[in-house]
């Protein structure tokens, strides 16, 4: 239950910082949607950021990896705007922009994950 109540807290930040950092972009089917990138980026770098102190450190409680993790990325990132997102490009015959995001999002999103991996694991 405890865990339950931790998810809930983090995904309630996550979700409010990532209505509030999207609302600083205006978006349509027509072009990049910087708010959804954003997010996804910046919580893909928290990600490796845990992952890498967790697996070097070994200091983080599971609470705290509960409500990081599952709780606040789990809020902060949108998996769903983002194929929808792409999804708006294709059916607007948008292919190049469909294209960019798609590549841009997961290469960056790895790479972002990485950078935090290594932030955490050489310089924390």
């Amino acid at each position: 239950m405890k865990q339950l109540v931790l998810v809930f807290i983090g995904g309630g930040f996550g979700s409010t910082l990532r209505f509030l950092i999207g609302k600083q972009f205006t978006t349509d089917s027509y072009h990049f949607p910087w708010g959804t990138f954003t997010v996804n980026l910046i919580g893909s770098f928290i990600i490796g950021t845990v992952f890498g102190y967790i697996l070097v450190k070994h200091k983080v409680s599971n609470e705290l990896f509960v409500f990081l993790v599952a709780g606040f990325c789990g809020g902060f990132t949108t998996f769903s705007a983002f194929t929808h997102e792409s999804i708006s490009f294709l059916k607007a015959g948008q292919t190049n922009l469909f294209l960019s995001y798609l590549l841009s999002s997961i290469i960056l999103g790895l790479f972002c994950v990485w950078l935090g991996y290594i932030v955490s694991t050489k310089l924390i």
